[in-house]
C-alpha cells in the first residue's frame, strides 16, 4: 500500500466494477448491477452490515456499523472479538471477508405459496480485511462511520480515546469484488393462479425515523444537522 494511500484513506471507485466469478451468479444474472452509483447508493442507505468470515476453524458472522469513503469500507469491532483476532493473524494479506447489506423494499404476497417474495436491494463485497494503523486514516475512518449512522455526528461528538482506540479496532475493505443485486418486479404470478380468490399485492417496506429521546441532563432542542436528517428520514 503506498503511504499517500495511507494517509488519505480513500480509493478511487471505478464508475462501474468488474464483474467476477464472486458476483455473477447463477441464477437472476438480470437482478445484477454493477455500476458504482447503484452499489454507492445502496451502501450509503443501509445502516447495518453483516460480515462474515472463518476463525478457529469455524464459519462466523457479525453485525456491524460501517461507513464508505469513496471506494473504501470502514467498520469496527472489539479488539478481543473473533473477527479482530483472526484479521491480525492473517497479517499484511488481511483475512478474508464476505461484507452484504439489504435494503428490504417490499413484501410480495403471491396468491401460491411458492411466488411469495420480497422486492429488496443488496450489496455484497468480498475482499481481504486488514487493521488500520495509519493515525490520519484512523481519524478518517473513524468520522466516516460516525457521519455515515447521521452526517455532521461526528464533530458533535468525542474523538475516540488512546485507551478505546486500543480497545475498539478500526478495519478497511476496500471495494473490489463488489456488485449489487436488485428485485423490484413486485408480483410474478402464474396466468393459472390468477383466477384464484386469494388476496395478492405488494405491502411497501420503509425505514423511518422516531422522535428523539435526549439523555438525562440534555436540554434544548436537537442540533441542526440532527434535525435536518430527521426531516429526510422521519
Amino acid at each position: 500500500m503506498s503511504s499517500a494511500r495511507e494517509a488519505t484513506g480513500t480509493t478511487e471507485p471505478p464508475s462501474v466494477y468488474a464483474r467476477t466469478e464472486a458476483t455473477t451468479p447463477t441464477r437472476y444474472r438480470e437482478r445484477m448491477r454493477y455500476d458504482a452509483e447503484t452499489v454507492h447508493a445502496i451502501l450509503d442507505e443501509a445502516f447495518l452490515a453483516h460480515v462474515a468470515f472463518t476463525a478457529f476453524g469455524q464459519p462466523q458472522i457479525l453485525p456491524l456499523i460501517f461507513g464508505r469513503d469513496g471506494g473504501r469500507l470502514y467498520l469496527h469491532v472489539s479488539s478481543g472479538s473473533h473477527l479482530a483476532i483472526a484479521v491480525r493473524h492473517a497479517g499484511d494479506e488481511g483475512l478474508p471477508v464476505s461484507f452484504a447489506v439489504t435494503l428490504a423494499d417490499s413484501l410480495v404476497l403471491s396468491r401460491a405459496a411458492m411466488h411469495h417474495s420480497m422486492d429488496y436491494r443488496c450489496v455484497i463485497a468480498h475482499g481481504p480485511l486488514r487493521r488500520v494503523t495509519d493515525p490520519a486514516e484512523t481519524a478518517r475512518g473513524w468520522a466516516t462511520m460516525i457521519d455515515h449512522l447521521v452526517p455532521g455526528r461526528y464533530a458533535d461528538s468525542r474523538p475516540p480515546s488512546p485507551k478505546e482506540a486500543a480497545q475498539t479496532g478500526l478495519f478497511a475493505l476496500d471495494l473490489s469484488d463488489v456488485a449489487a443485486k436488485v428485485r423490484s418486479h413486485g408480483l410474478a404470478e402464474d396466468a393459472a393462479d390468477r383466477e384464484l380468490g386469494h388476496w395478492a399485492g405488494v405491502v411497501p417496506l420503509r425505514t423511518a425515523a422516531g422522535t428523539p429521546r435526549p439523555d438525562a441532563g440534555v436540554e434544548g432542542e436537537p442540533p441542526a444537522y440532527l434535525k435536518e436528517w430527521l426531516a429526510r428520514r422521519g
